[in-house]
């Protein structure tokens, strides 16, 4: 995810996709676990993903699936927690958060981030 600016951009420029139609999913530490919200443009928060992609695009004004997972516990580091696999009693919140996240990206596409929105920023 750090250097996906590159490939993203390349994609982008292949299929003649402006930058404010591409859509990017991402974890997000500032969400609790399973939560999704979307949004367009912004800043990268901190989040190398999103920062190379930006720098890759030229804009930050592409859509996000910001994907819920909680801030790490105590004093751990912010990169390893997100590295770190997801345990046995979180799986099956991610695999609904996941199933949610493609739903969103179709209605997104098809209906436009209000519409989209207001369908996934309600409590699940």
């Amino acid at each position: 995810m750090n250097t996906s600016g590159g490939p993203v951009s390349a994609l982008a420029k292949y299929f003649k996709v402006p930058a404010e139609r591409v859509v990017v999913l991402h974890d997000e530490l500032d969400l609790p676990l399973g939560t999704l919200r979307l949004k367009k443009g912004g800043g990268h928060g901190g989040h190398n993903g999103l920062r190379d992609i930006q720098k890759a695009l030229g804009t930050p004004e592409f859509h996000r699936i910001r994907m819920g997972i909680g801030r790490p516990p105590g004093r751990m580091d912010a990169a390893a927690y997100v590295l770190k696999p997801f345990g046995s009693s979180e799986r099956s919140e991610v695999e609904l958060m996941q199933s949610n996240a493609i739903d969103a990206v179709e209605a997104l596409v098809a209906h436009g981030l209000l519409e989209a929105q207001q369908r996934f920023h309600a409590p699940q």
